[in-house]
């Protein structure tokens, strides 16, 4: 079972991890870290530490509408996901 590496949640939302077979879960960002759990598999899970984040891409669509994002990380390459609002996700993690 996962630790969360958060001492504070900021944001949750229901996610899709979009690496290799998608998978369905909770997203979950935090003062410390984007943390991303599947609902199925408990030992299935991702946390990215802010510091570890180099940037973040999303793909905007006709009529501003954003059908994912990725976390380019500085060692790790990318994770891509997909969340019921990712508008309101970017805007959560722009804080960090």
């Amino acid at each position: 079972m996962a630790q969360s590496q958060n001492t504070k949640v900021d944001y949750t939302d229901r996610a899709t991890n979009l690496d290799g077979l998608t998978s369905g879960g909770n997203v979950m960002l935090g003062d410390v870290a984007f943390e991303y759990y599947n609902e199925k598999n408990v030992e299935d899970y991702i946390q990215i530490p802010w510091d570890q984040v180099d940037y973040v891409a999303a793909e905007v669509l006709p009529g501003k509408k954003i059908a994912r994002f990725a976390i380019f990380t500085k060692e790790n390459g990318h994770f891509s996901f997909s969340t019921r609002d990712n508008k309101a996700t970017l805007r959560a993690m722009r804080a960090y």
